[in-house]
């Protein structure tokens, strides 16, 4: 199904204009998208590994649900969708904490490929049975929990296997230190 985004300006603000993903991505256009991070009682993240089919990034680790933010919709609405999407996961609206935002630049495919987000990063707390999730297995081929330190030390290897996101880490692993020490 084609995907609509609304195209922002290089502050963030709507231009009035959408386009469908593909072209986004092509022109170099500045989109919105959602990340949700999901935090147990014991302090450890989830993470999703990324499926071999997907075009962008296969195989490596990731955000557990993060997606765009279609044409007209809030962000809000695009997490509950997202984690619903991907990993069956049923949220409501008081279940998302917004954390913070940040901006991502990354040209691939020889600059095929060129992805400007304004991310809104979210936070869920929630104990989850991972055998009860249903994954999406066009996006999503693998999920676990790792304690957030242990990610943090893994990411600051600089592992191979990670996506980068190095400003989104930095802030998320600063926030859950004030939270789980």
């Amino acid at each position: 199904m084609a995907e609509f985004l609304d195209v922002l300006d290089e502050k963030g603000n709507p231009t009035g204009d959408k386009k469908l993903k593909t072209e986004i991505h092509r022109d170099g256009n500045w989109h919105k998208a959602v990340h949700i991070w999901i935090i147990n009682s014991e302090g450890r993240v989830l993470i999703q590994k990324r499926s071999p089919t997907v075009d962008n990034l296969p195989n490596m680790w990731d955000i557990p649900s993060a997606g765009h933010i279609s044409a007209g919709e809030s962000p809000i609405t695009s997490a509950i969708r997202e984690t619903e999407e991907e990993l069956g996961l049923k949220l409501g609206e008081n279940d998302f904490e917004y954390l913070f935002s940040v901006t991502q630049e990354a040209i691939r495919e020889g600059g095929q490929y060129i992805n400007r987000e304004f991310n809104d990063v979210y936070l869920v707390k929630k104990d989850l049975d991972l055998s009860k999730l249903k994954l999406q297995k066009e996006e999503v081929s693998e999920v676990k929990f790792i304690f957030y330190k242990d990610l943090e030390a893994v990411i600051n290897r600089g592992d191979k296997e990670f996506v980068s996101h190095p400003e989104e880490y930095k802030k998320l692993f600063q926030e859950l230190h004030k939270r789980y020490p």
